[in-house]
């Protein structure tokens, strides 16, 4: 049976510190930061809401914003006027500015 040295012995630590420090740098660069940099684009997409652009919802429902509360927005859907449904703002998954949709035209 042989003993290890105190430096072998570090070695192999200091092998072990190597990787999971790679590990963590791994995740941040592949997990974190996307998911920091879809959470900025959505706030900034959510601050530049107003009323009369076209949304489309998280459950695939495209409607226009007839007016804007705190959290909670109200968006007209079809052709019918009468169809206003109240929702929270986190249910919106995309927004078409309304001049875009006009030079379109």
């Amino acid at each position: 049976m042989q003993l290890l040295s105190a430096q072998e012995a570090m070695g192999g630590a200091g092998g072990i510190i190597i990787w999971v420090v790679i590990l963590v740098v791994f995740m941040f660069v592949f997990m974190i930061r996307p998911q920091r940099k879809e959470q900025q684009r959505k706030n900034d997409m959510m601050s530049k809401m107003a009323v009369g652009d076209t949304v489309c919802t998280t459950g695939g429902f495209y409607g226009t914003i007839i007016d804007i509360q705190d959290d909670l927005v109200i968006v007209e859907f079809g052709n019918n006027k009468n169809c206003r449904i109240p929702m929270q703002r986190a249910a919106i998954a995309q927004i078409e500015k309304a001049e875009d949709a006009v030079e379109e035209k």
